[in-house]
């Protein structure tokens, strides 16, 4: 009876296995590989998964050492304005170039699954990453207190007002071309003449649309 069991078991595990196969191959005959594509509910149900499993327990418990002040909260905009919002959009919903053409896209941090999340959790992903995503390890060095400074910024993504938005696009980062610009600018403003555009080479020539 136990060996019947056994073989049963083993079958029907072959068979699921056989089937999730074919499922993925399925999909990657019809689709292919762009990352441009949603990823199914399976994928969005096992990268959770393994997202759960791969979080140590001792990173749950991890409590904020860092004190809560209006200066920290300016710290952290800057930063995520910097670092952060290329991907993640200054308002941490993901819509940005980079965010859509990623696999999978990013969260929107402003939704319940980031926000339910512990302090410790989300500082041990802005740490060590996310393997297989756009997620990168940002830790190392005297990295650890920025982290934390950005745990506060990411809890009050929810309640983000139109003035920080606005403040927080004068610090992201500018190409050469916009930092010219705004160079030009100032200077005509201060009564001067304004600079002589400068002629940029376009090296991506073969990857413009």
């Amino acid at each position: 009876m136990k060996k019947t069991l056994v073989v049963t078991t083993s079958l029907l595990a072959v068979v699921a296995l056989l089937a999730f196969g074919a499922w993925v191959y399925m999909k990657t005959a019809m689709y292919g590989f762009s990352a441009r594509a949603e990823p199914s509910r399976v994928e969005a149900m096992l990268a959770g998964y393994a997202r759960e499993t791969a979080m140590p327990a001792s990173a749950r418990a991890m409590k904020n050492p860092i004190a809560f002040t209006p200066a920290v909260h300016q710290e952290a905009m800057a930063h995520f304005a910097d670092h952060c919002a290329v991907c993640h959009a200054n308002n941490g919903s993901g819509d940005t170039m980079f965010g859509k053409g990623l696999y999978p896209k990013p969260p929107d941090l402003r939704l319940a699954r980031t926000q339910n999340m512990t302090d410790g959790e989300l500082f041990y992903i802005l740490e060590n990453g996310i393997r297989m995503s756009g997620m990168p390890a940002f830790g190392g060095g005297d990295s650890t207190d920025d982290s934390w400074k950005l745990v506060y910024f990411i809890r009050h993504l929810p309640q983000l007002s139109a003035a920080e938005e606005t403040q927080m696009e004068s610090m992201n980062p500018k190409t050469s071309e916009e930092s010219e610009e705004d160079k030009a600018e100032e200077q005509f403003l201060n009564g001067g003449a304004p600079s002589a555009p400068t002629t940029t080479i376009n090296h991506m020539k073969g990857h413009s649309k």
